[in-house]
């Protein structure tokens, strides 16, 4: 499959204290062919089950797996920003990620929405923490969340499913080989589709 393809033995760079995937699915490098993303929202759109009203991305990585998956599945598209652009209702909340410290800026989820949160990786798990504040903040529901990679060298998912009980399902798992920096694919199962207890 394209994806696994895209991120074996993909290399790395260090981002703060850990090493992050450069990619053309995440970083347009090179430039982000069609097929990948189809492929990856495609993918997504088939174990994740939708029962919501709103979809919630964050704006640099995530949005642009996010306007495919909100193109095909009919459902609103909210975005969370990284700086504040002055608009009204902004709800903010502090964000701790391998890449940034500091808030994210949520627009567009109102009480009672039920809501899908989708990111193109899960790492230390800081981003989707900080969705999932702003949702909660918001009076809304995180009902599902899908991230097409997951790093499993950084326990994102276990520590989102501890603190929310909330299952993480994503499409692939992938390490860093801590010699050469190289990225290692090691499943495209379908994973962390049980409810944490």
């Amino acid at each position: 499959m394209l994806l696994e393809q895209v991120y074996e033995n993909a290399p790395t760079v260090k981002s703060g204290t850990h090493y992050t995937t450069i990619n053309e699915f995440t970083d347009q490098q090179p430039a982000l062919r069609p097929d990948v993303l189809i492929e990856a929202r495609n993918r997504l759109c088939k174990i994740g089950e939708f029962v919501a009203n709103k979809i919630l991305v964050e704006e640099d990585k995530g949005a642009i797996l996010g306007a495919a998956i909100c193109l095909e599945k009919k459902l609103p598209l909210a975005v969370a920003r990284w700086y504040n652009y002055d608009l009204i209702n902004s709800l903010v909340v502090p964000i701790k990620s391998e890449y940034f410290t500091g808030n994210l800026y949520m627009n567009g989820i109102s009480p009672g929405d039920r809501v899908v949160i989708v990111d193109d990786t899960i790492s230390t798990g800081g981003t989707l923490a900080a969705l999932i504040e702003a949702v909660n903040k918001a009076g809304a529901k995180v009902v599902e969340i899908l991230v097409a990679v997951e790093k499993v060298d950084y326990g994102g998912v276990k520590k989102i499913q501890a603190k929310y009980n909330l299952p993480v399902k994503s499409l692939i798992q992938i390490s860093i080989d801590p010699l050469t920096h190289r990225t290692k694919v090691l499943t495209n199962k379908i994973t962390h589709l049980q409810t944490a207890q």
